[in-house]
């Protein structure tokens, strides 16, 4: 894309209005000019320069953020050599592992703080670090409905584990040795030395799980610098992309270009392409259609689904694939190579951050083709998720179907249902359930209501007296969320929850339930009748919050087939400009 020809003057500035230019422009000028002098710069450091927000979710509690504190030194380097002014802003961090019940529960929280700050203080343009789970899609969500020009900077994930020899996949492994352990593969001295190989270095985690994906899918939209997505954490050219990303946020101030005219519908469809051909995680569905909703773009699980049929997945990492992580991606050419693969299907001429599409991939390589499969050998002929729907799921359920053991694609099966994830961790080993290996698990009260947030409960562990007889897979289905680390027949996102009377809350232990993913069908085979009579029956739960911010969230909440975001904050329509007189 050739520089626009409109640029703005310094006049032009959105902190111009704060600032002014004379003394004369008003006693609020006067104070504010007063004020950036108490913070000890210089009239000259800032006044008719863009001014340049670093929204930073670093924190002590964040192990994948935890190196953001250098990197916002980076971006005020790299805005600072492109004649700007850069102010960092502390933003709520959304640790993965440590926050409760879920940080899902606090992704629209995140994504509010960042809309307010944009809109409230003297900036002209927003560098936003974030890269664990939810806070990619939060910062973009609200950064979009600032609609300011914007420049994201992932956190990058951290180095491969390593134990006895054995090359480990943060989370993933993680399952599968957990696993190991209530079949008594292994004791506690393994587990402790597990623990001590797993997460090695700052950064998200190194497989393809829900950071990748949707780092990758916002490289994919193109909100970051080319490459930047799949940089390790502390590879020094991971602080070389912050300097840069600070440089460039500078002149996309001066072209104007705001995010609207970067996420656009093709865009996002190019995001989903991503997605499913790197068999990614199945919370970018969520993920990817509330950040569409914000940017004025209608997503659907069916164009989820419709373009699954026409991408393969060719990302040979776990996962989905195996047995690569993301430092052999990155290395292997990262995203830029990786698009360079299925360039028919994007949409080059759209613009990004810098330059079009189709720019930043005119000298893109790929230097390992069984890191990043040629389309003659794909990891799978199709992208990694389906769209499921039928009576137990009727706005739809989400698999990732390239996880899952093939028997069980086609499977019939009595359900064995469990209300809440309580009561399913402690009663799971009782043979008393008369679980085998045929059963379908069924866990609800999961939901984005129900859960609360939605919690990444899906991957419903297999009781240990099945795990001791070699079973490692059965069919799991819930209105809950997992985390893309993880793996097996897990069924998910069934829509509408349960907490609020879809079907599942109708289920009950020994119904048959029919999954067919080839079909994209799920199916509860209980009369209709009888389901009416069931629902009849039915009473709602009782709600859990009182007040607070938890009581918002369960009034505003939307499903997952809408991305769960706040109907407040999806819905269109004007926000006044501050008055900064």
């Amino acid at each position: 894309m050739s520089e626009p020809e409109r640029r703005r003057t310094p006049e032009q500035l959105r902190s111009h209005q704060w600032y002014g230019s004379e003394i004369s422009s008003g006693l609020r000028s006067f104070s504010h000019r007063a004020r950036t002098r108490q913070l000890g710069y210089l009239p000259e450091e800032h006044l008719g320069k863009p001014v340049i927000a670093i929204l930073n979710t670093w924190s002590d509690i964040n192990p994948c953020h935890v190196h953001l504190r250098d990197r916002a030194q980076a971006v005020k380097r790299g805005v600072w050599q492109a004649g700007a002014f850069p102010l960092e802003f502390p933003v709520s961090t959304l640790s993965e592992t440590f926050q409760k019940p879920t940080p899902m529960l606090y992704r629209n929280l995140l994504a509010m703080e960042t809309e307010e700050l944009l809109r409230s203080y003297p900036v002209d343009g927003a560098v936003l670090l974030g890269g664990c789970d939810k806070s990619t899609p939060a910062l973009l969500m609200g950064a979009a409905s600032a609609d300011l020009p914007a420049v994201f900077v992932p956190a990058g994930p951290m180095l491969p584990g390593h134990w006895r020899g054995e090359t480990l996949g943060s989370g993933t492994d993680m399952w599968k040795y957990w696993d190991d352990k209530r079949a008594g593969l292994i004791g506690d001295c393994e587990l402790s030395e597990l623990e001590a190989g797993l997460a090695r270095s700052p950064g998200h985690c190194m497989t393809m799980g829900t950071a990748s994906t949707l780092t990758a899918a916002a490289e994919a939209l193109g909100v970051t610098v080319p490459g930047a997505s799949s940089i390790p954490a502390v590879d020094s050219g991971h602080d070389r992309m912050a300097a840069a990303s600070g440089r460039r946020i500078v002149e996309l101030v001066w072209q104007d270009l705001a995010l609207s005219r970067v996420l656009t519908r093709e865009a996002f469809e190019d995001a989903v392409t991503t997605v499913l051909g790197l068999g990614g995680s199945t919370n970018a569905v969520i993920h990817l259609i509330a950040m569409a909703g914000r940017a004025g773009v209608t997503l659907t699980l069916d164009d989820f689904d419709r373009i699954a049929r026409r991408v393969p997945v060719l990302a040979n990492v776990r996962p989905g694939g195996g047995p690569y992580l993301m430092e052999d991606f990155h290395f292997a050419g990262g995203l830029p190579g990786f698009l360079s693969r299925i360039s028919d299907l994007l949409h080059l001429d759209r613009p990004t951050v810098n330059g079009t599409l189709g720019q930043q991939l005119e000298s893109a390589l790929v230097h390992n083709d069984d890191v990043i499969r040629l389309r003659d050998n794909p990891v799978a002929d199709e992208g990694g998720l389906a769209v499921l729907r039928g009576n137990l799921c009727p706005d739809g359920a989400v698999i990732k179907h390239i996880a899952a053991e093939p028997h069980l694609l086609h499977h019939t099966g009595p359900a064995v249902v469990f209300d809440d994830y309580q009561t399913m961790q402690r009663t799971i080993d009782d043979p008393a359930l008369g679980i085998t290996a045929d059963s379908v698990l069924v866990l609800r009260g999961a939901g984005p209501k129900g859960g609360p947030g939605m919690p990444e409960y899906g991957m419903l562990p297999i009781p240990a007296y099945l795990l001791k007889e070699g079973v490692r897979d059965m069919v799991r289905i819930s209105d809950a969320r997992m985390s893309g680390t993880s793996y097996g027949t897990c069924v998910l996102h069934v829509a509408p929850e349960s907490h609020i009377g879809g079907p599942l809350a109708l289920v009950r232990t020994g119904d048959p339930i029919t999954l067919d993913v080839a079909g994209r069908t799920l199916h509860l085979g209980v009369p209709d009748e009888e389901l009416e009579r069931r629902r009849a029956a039915w009473t709602p739960p009782p709600e859990r919050y009182e007040r607070g911010y938890g009581a918002l969230y369960h009034e505003q909440v939307t499903q997952a087939d809408t991305g769960c975001d706040f109907a407040f904050l999806a819905r269109p329509g004007a926000a006044p400009a501050p008055y900064a007189g």
